[in-house]
This record gives C-alpha cells, sequence and structure tokens, in this order.
C-alpha cells in the first residue's frame, strides 16, 4: 500500500515541477519579447535637388557604384602617379587603418561566437587524502580518513539563450562597427591621396613661380648692367642706377623665401609617402597644368560617394544596436550548461558506464535592484545615438558646404585667372612703353622700375592662381568622395570662361 502511495507521491511531483518550469519558461518568453533594440532607420535629410553651379559648370553624372580608382591620372602628371602609388603601399597612415579595420574584424569573430555553444573539454588526475577529523554529516556515523584516486574526463557546455536579444544586438553591433571602419580606412585612403596631391600641386606652383623670379632676376640684370653702361657715359644718373639694384636685391630675397617654403612642401610630400625627408627629394620642374574635368552628379550623391559620411552613418546603426544591448539588462540572463562525463578512482576503468557522470543545469539572474544603474546605461546608450544622429547630419551638411566652395571658388578662379592673362600681356607692353620712353628721353627711370616690377607682380600672380586652380580641383574631388570613372568626364574645370 504504502509502496502505490509512494508511487503516486513520486507521480504526481515530476508533473507539478514540469508546470513549474513550463510556467516559468512561458513567463521568460514573454518578458523576453519587450526586450528589442529599436529598429533601425537612417534620419530623413533634406537634400537640395541640384547644386548652385555657374559658367561654365554643368551637372554630371557620376557612376557612384562602380570603382573610383586612381583619380589623380585625370592630372596627366606621371610623378605625382608615383608618388601616390609609394603612399598607398608604404604609408604607415594607412598601415595603421589596416590594422584597425583587422582588429573591429577580429572583434567581429569573437563576438559571433556568442550566437554558438562554446563546447570545453576538462580532464584532472589527482591523489587525494580526505581528512578524518573533517565536520560530521551525520550524528550516528563517524567519519574516516581515505587515500584515493581520482581521474576525471569531462565534456561541457555553455550557452547563452539570447531571449533579451543582448546577444543579437551585440552582433549587430559589431557588424556596423567593422563596416565604419572599412569606411574610416577608405576615407584615410581619401585624404591621403589628396593631401599628397594639394602639397605636389603647390611645389609645383612654386616652380613655376621661381621661374617667373628667374626671367625677371635676367630681365633686372641686364637692365643694371645697362644702367652702369649709361652711367659711365654720363646718360643716366646714380639714382637710376642705385633703383635698380635695390629692384633686383629686393627680388633675390624673395626667391630665398619660396625656396624654404618649397622645401617644407618637398618634406610634406616624403612623410606622406612614407619616405624620410632628408632622403627625398623633388627635382624643379616648370610646366603647366590643368585641372581635369570633374562629374559633379547631384547633392545626394554624396550619400553614397563621400566614406566619411558612410562612417557616419553606420555609427548610427551601431549606436542604436548598443540600445539593445543596454535594454536587454532589464531581462533575465539565461544559460544552459549541460555536463557529461567519466569519473573513477581508477584508470582502467575511466570509460566504463559506472564511472558516467552527467548533469543538466540553466541558471537565470535577474537583477533586483541596482540603484538605477541599468536604467542610466540605457539612458547613455539612447542619448548616444542621438549624438550619432547629430553628427551624421553635420558631416552632411560640412559635405555639402565643401562641395559648394569648390564649385564657386573653381569658377572664380577660372574667370581670375583668365584675366590675369590679360593682365600679364597689358604688363609686357607697359614694361616695353616705359623702356623706350625713358631710352627716348621722355620719361624718368622711375617709370621703368615701376613697370618692372608690376610685370613681376603680374606674373607671380597668374602662376599662383594657376596653382590654386589645381590645389581647388583637388579640394573638389575631395569634397565629392573621390575619382570618377573616365565616361562619366562631362564637366570642364579647365575650361576658361570670358573676361568679364
Amino acid at each position: 500500500m504504502s509502496r502505490r502511495v509512494e508511487a503516486r507521491s513520486h507521480g504526481v511531483a515530476p508533473r507539478a515541477g514540469h508546470g513549474a518550469v513550463a510556467l516559468a519558461c512561458g513567463l521568460l518568453l514573454g518578458l523576453a519579447g519587450c526586450a528589442q533594440a529599436p529598429p533601425y532607420r537612417k534620419p530623413a535629410l533634406d537634400m537640395p535637388v541640384t547644386w548652385q553651379v555657374e559658367a561654365p559648370w554643368r551637372v554630371g553624372t557620376p557612376e557612384d557604384a562602380a570603382a573610383k580608382g586612381p583619380w589623380w591620372q585625370h592630372f596627366g602628371d606621371t610623378k605625382l602617379d608615383a608618388l601616390e602609388q609609394q603612399a598607398s603601399t608604404n604609408s604607415p597612415t594607412l598601415e595603421l587603418a589596416n590594422a584597425r579595420l583587422a582588429q573591429s574584424r577580429a572583434t567581429l569573430a569573437a563576438t559571433l561566437s556568442g550566437l554558438f555553444p562554446q563546447i570545453g573539454l576538462t580532464g584532472r588526475a589527482s591523489r587525494l587524502k580526505i581528512s578524518e577529523d573533517r565536520p560530521l554529516t551525520n550524528y550516528s556515523s563517524r567519519n574516516f580518513s581515505t587515500v584515493q584516486n581520482d581521474q576525471q574526463v569531462a565534456l561541457t557546455v555553455n550557452y547563452e539563450v539570447d531571449l533579451a536579444g543582448r546577444v543579437q544586438s551585440t552582433v549587430e553591433g559589431a557588424t556596423a562597427s567593422v563596416q565604419q571602419v572599412t569606411a574610416d580606412l577608405e576615407n584615410t585612403r581619401l585624404v591621403l591621396s589628396t593631401d599628397l596631391a594639394t602639397n605636389y600641386f603647390n611645389l609645383r606652383a612654386l616652380d613655376n613661380e621661381l621661374d617667373v623670379l628667374g626671367r625677371s632676376i635676367a630681365l633686372q640684370r641686364r637692365a643694371l648692367e645697362l644702367m652702369n653702361s649709361r652711367h659711365d657715359l654720363g646718360a643716366a644718373t646714380g639714382l637710376d642706377v642705385a633703383q635698380q639694384q635695390a629692384l633686383l636685391d629686393t627680388t633675390l630675397v624673395q626667391v630665398d623665401v619660396l625656396r624654404r617654403t618649397r622645401g617644407q612642401f618637398e618634406h610634406a610630400i616624403a612623410t606622406l609617402a612614407g619616405i624620410p625627408a632628408p632622403q627625398f627629394s623633388l627635382p624643379p620642374e616648370v610646366r603647366e597644368l590643368s585641372p581635369p574635368p570633374v562629374p559633379l552628379g547631384v547633392p545626394s550623391d554624396l550619400l553614397e560617394r563621400r566614406p566619411d559620411i558612410a562612417s557616419a552613418e553606420r555609427a548610427m546603426a551601431a549606436a542604436n544596436a548598443q540600445i539593445g544591448v543596454a535594454n536587454a539588462a532589464f531581462y533575465p540572463s539565461i544559460v544552459l550548461g549541460p555536463t557529461v562525463g567519466f569519473d573513477t578512482t581508477r584508470l582502467s576503468t575511466l570509460f566504463d558506464a559506472s564511472s558516467l557522470l552527467w548533469s543538466l543545469g540553466l541558471s537565470a539572474t535577474q537583477v533586483l535592484f541596482d540603484a538605477g544603474r541599468v536604467s542610466a546605461n540605457l539612458d547613455f546608450a539612447r542619448a548616444g545615438h542621438a549624438a550619432t544622429v547629430a553628427n551624421y547630419r553635420r558631416v552632411v551638411l560640412g559635405a555639402m558646404q565643401e562641395v559648394e566652395d569648390g564649385i564657386t571658388g573653381l569658377a572664380a578662379l577660372d574667370r581670375a585667372s583668365a584675366q590675369a592673362r590679360v593682365a600679364v600681356n597689358t604688363a609686357t607692353r607697359v614694361l616695353d612703353m616705359a623702356t623706350a620712353r625713358y631710352e627716348g628721353g621722355a620719361s624718368a627711370y622711375l617709370d621703368v622700375i615701376t613697370a618692372q616690377q608690376s610685370w613681376l607682380t603680374i606674373q607671380r600672380q597668374a602662376t599662383q592662381l594657376n596653382g590654386q586652380r589645381l590645389v581647388t580641383s583637388v579640394f573638389l574631388v575631395k569634397a565629392l568622395g573621390g575619382g570618377w570613372q573616365p565616361a562619366t568626364q562631362t564637366l570642364s574645370l579647365s575650361s576658361t570662361p570670358k573676361a568679364p
């Protein structure tokens, strides 16, 4: 009778336990349904339909999905091409960006492992002695001291049940971070190439300007020789000779100043290319370069072409995932930990059926009171997401400003360069007329000195303007997010508008 009652008792208890477990699991599932990261949506931006272009600009249609490639080759300078290639393979800045990308990919791989069970194998072999004087477990049974061996091999499994979505949100955040660092690498490559091109074109502009000074110095030396000859013959005064000598001395001072500036650009190019500055030199080269055509596209293309915008957008996605991670802390953490193995005192019976041991465990942890720590972490994550949204808008607005500055600046420089060429021709005629009038005795030599100074100033200004056009075109390439395909070259930066 007692056996039947005992059997019924054993039969009822497991069913009650199963019901409690089912109720607990249902409750946890219901709670977990509330613990999800908010759906990620890019903020809507009020993008203009087109740019405010000036003549000779017109909107092009760049292929944003196509590879951008080596944009600097469109400038047609082989030395610049070689420097850019060397920088892309030897720059420590790019090496640093690549190392950071490798780190972020490793972090993602480690995060993805949280989606799968962690399986481990443990083994232990020991010989131990149990104390006879240890605390009793039963007053009617005394303890004995024993010495025995213990060999154990066990397979352990540890798996976090991601009911609250913490692991999934962490994976989403790590994935977005990898994409962000990838965009950062592209932005680093773009900034490096444009900085190198900017320094290179500044250096070449100084080469042209030094050539102008050299030609002016040669002209002034010939004029000084003529003044000395005329002075010896009594046809010129000492003041005329002194004025010409002062002009020559002033021009020679400017040569040293420009050479110093050129050296700084040369050192910057060496550093960007990954070459020690003392081991690098770039011989002077006098050649007038013209900016290549650049397709503008429409403003919304910046969202696809600019790597810094892509990085800011991926930062928003990563911050959004962090909200899910912080929100999951409000819900229980559930971990499954089954174990199966063998335990014996004799190595020969280690894998016998009688040595088998196993356990199946489930642990759940729920924070009941933390003085607002979890809530504060959630507020922090939400504020971080709001910051990334604001930063995204800031980057987009800054990108549109840079493009507009490049468009208007290059158009203005085109007009100024055209007018400078007209001014050079005018200054040359003035110098010829002033020299002829002085030689004919119709004017003082001060008019010749003034005409020489004006000619030199206008020549240098024309050279500087052409260098600024090249630098501004590089700035515009950077503002647009990089290079373009040859088939889409529909804008002519080098076309010169008529002077007003």
